[in-house]
């Protein structure tokens, strides 16, 4: 009966996780999008243009064509927006929007900053979380990690504002637990992704060269750096050989 009971006051402490979740994600959709940029015939524009609206008609076609041949279960009609809000860092992400359609966003720093390989890397890396499930998996691994620190809490006799604590760490850790792992799978697919819409990902992951490299740090989001990179040229050197990715 005890541990009835502690479970049940552990189950009702998992929603205060999404706190803890919403830190630990790697790439968080901003309060405000605006509307999807002036694409044109976004699918049908020419192959040959550069710059953004460019790179989204080339590598939008291709990721919603391998998302129907790897997850046909998916709606595969992305939306590409631009987060144009004043002072936003370089940042992409991806999420979906209100009625669950899946969405590719890109800050206007982002967009200033990179050229048009690293603009298609980034976008297939961010289509390749979709088609992963990376943001599911991250939630129900928050879930199991607020149970148990919520359920150690119940046990130990904790109050309620320390179980609440405890419970959002467990979800922080939980959430962060398999956040490098989906990073590097994402880049892998996205490399494929990229690769197939005529891109070349040697040339997009100079952006990883540019950028602070968070090295391999402890429960962090994100591996280093150098390891992005050699999992790119892997990637790229066995679709040369024409080897299954």
């Amino acid at each position: 009966m005890m541990y009835t009971s502690a479970l049940r006051r552990a189950l009702r402490l998992i929603p205060a996780m999404a706190v803890a979740l919403a830190l630990a994600a790697c790439d968080v959709a901003p309060a405000h999008l605006a509307s999807p940029p002036p694409l044109g015939a976004r699918d049908t524009a020419s192959r040959s243009g550069t710059g953004f609206a460019a790179v989204v008609a080339r590598m939008k076609p291709v990721s919603e064509q391998i998302c129907r041949e790897r997850t046909p279960q998916l709606d595969c009609t992305f939306i590409v927006v631009v987060d144009d809000r004043a002072g936003q860092p370089p940042n992409a992400f991806h999420t979906r929007d209100a009625q669950g359609r899946p969405l590719i966003g890109f800050t206007t720093a982002m967009i200033r900053e990179a050229n048009d390989e690293e603009l298609a890397l980034i976008f297939g890396h961010e289509a390749a979380h979709y088609l992963a499930g990376h943001q599911a998996r991250m939630r129900e691994s928050a879930t199991t990690g607020a149970l148990v620190g919520g359920l150690l809490a119940s046990l130990s006799g904790a109050d309620q504002a320390t179980a609440q604590r405890l419970a959002n760490i467990g979800a922080g850790v939980g959430a962060r637990s398999y956040s490098k792992d989906f990073e590097l799978e994402a880049d892998r697919l996205g490399t494929v992704i990229a690769w197939r819409a005529g891109f070349d990902p040697l040339v997009g992951a100079q952006f990883f060269r540019r950028s602070p490299d968070p090295g391999n740090q402890f429960l962090g989001t994100h591996p280093p750096n150098p390891d992005r990179l050699q999992l790119i040229a892997r990637t790229v050197a066995n679709l040369e050989a024409g080897l299954p990715i």
